[in-house]
């Protein structure tokens, strides 16, 4: 099998998942690539075979370890920030709003109103901040356009948002309606593999022409088994503190080099949710026995359900949607969770996470947040709000 690219995630990926149905176009062009995909040789893909094929990719890319790390990206982005004469976003915003239902929120003083994209890293914050806000006091404006690994990055969402390139005239508007006709505070991304700053700076720019004085906020999710090459750690010995803060490093540096670029041409509008160092501080605090309840580092390796990390994908184990959840309040907000009083509704397991484990995740996300130079969040005088 040829190495996985943006035709065939595009198209069989989003068709799966997003009920879009390919083009004889796009199967044409996919039985090209694919020879052997047409079992019954007759010349043709259909629907069923391409649905095969696609089975056939997800396989291996679990096999493989996960979402593609190398794909093809439509040569149309080397010229970003110019797109298609047809993409969406030269629209106006009267136009856009006949497109799609518009999400707006009434200005509520010290809330942030907040669009999104991302994939399955993301979901776990966006699931758990709400909950976490209103145990603040408040409930958390969001609008959110979602996916699967590649299908949720910005990049993808962009392409697909305005009917370009791999959605060539069949957009998919969900969130360029409500950004051009309500009012927002901040977008939150998901990274991904290869990224380029012009797949965020076409969100940013698209933003602040509509919301001039938005912020952007990256998460940079958190090491993941690939970092240490193809050969799989026999037992968790291996996976010592050492090598989780040289893992987290390697993702502060991808990480700093996107937003320092994004940041040259918008100074002050970007900030990382340093998701990464608080894994990072988690797996620390579990090598010296701080995190009650919690039974290994990552399940792939030791085999513990209850475990920092689930699969070889990097997917979080259970209970540290809360931390992410956590981490993404903090810096939003400038507020150490540690200062909302009582316990969270979060739903789900009643005895897992314990309230101890449960308050050290707040404790690692505002240490995680105010410690990261990228956050924008700093608290010299140590009382749990932002400076």
């Amino acid at each position: 099998m040829k190495p996985i690219h943006c035709i065939v995630l595009g198209l069989l990926i989003a068709g799966a998942l997003e009920a879009q149905q390919p083009t004889e176009k796009q199967l044409a062009n996919l039985l090209k690539r694919f020879p052997a995909a047409d079992t019954n040789k007759d010349g043709k893909l259909s629907l069923k075979e391409a649905q095969a094929l696609r089975d056939q990719i997800q396989g291996q890319q679990r096999r493989q370890g996960g979402a593609p790390h190398n794909f093809k990206v439509d040569p149309g982005w080397a010229k970003a920030p110019e797109f298609p004469k047809h993409a969406l976003m030269y629209k106006s915003a009267p136009e856009l709003k006949e497109l799609a239902s518009i999400r707006s929120f009434p200005k509520t003083k010290g809330v942030l109103r907040v669009v999104g994209t991302g994939h399955s890293f993301m979901m776990p914050g966006y699931r758990t901040l709400p909950a976490i806000c209103k145990a603040a006091g408040f409930e958390q404006p969001l609008h959110l356009h979602t996916g699967g690994g590649i299908t949720g990055s910005t990049r993808y969402k962009w392409e697909q948002e305005n009917g370009i390139f791999q959605f060539d005239q069949r957009p998919r508007p969900v969130l360029l309606p409500s950004i051009a006709n309500a009012n927002w505070e901040a977008m939150m991304w998901g990274p991904y593999f290869n990224d380029r700053p012009a797949y965020y700076l076409c969100w940013m720019d698209f933003c602040l022409k509509y919301n001039p004085g938005m912020k952007f906020y990256l998460s940079d999710a958190w090491p993941q088994l690939y970092q240490l090459g193809a050969q799989t750690p026999k037992s968790e010995k291996a996976l010592t503190a050492q090598v989780w803060q040289r893992l987290g490093k390697q993702k502060n540096v991808q990480s700093k080099q996107l937003v320092d670029l994004l940041n040259k041409k918008h100074p002050g509008t970007v900030f990382i949710m340093p998701t990464s160092d608080a894994m990072v501080l988690a797996a620390e605090y579990y090598l010296r026995g701080k995190l009650p309840g919690v039974q290994g580092l990552h399940k792939s390796v030791g085999g513990k359900e209850r475990s920092l990390w689930r699969d070889r994908l990097g997917h979080l184990g259970p209970g540290f949607d809360r931390l992410e959840g956590y981490v993404f309040y903090a810096t939003l907000y400038g507020r150490s969770p540690e200062l909302i009083e009582g316990d969270i509704a979060f739903g789900g397991d009643k005895e897992f996470p314990s309230r101890a484990l449960d308050r050290t995740f707040r404790k690692i996300a505002w240490q995680a947040v105010i410690n990261h130079p990228l956050s924008g969040v700093k608290d010299k005088d140590g009382n749990g709000v932002g400076d």
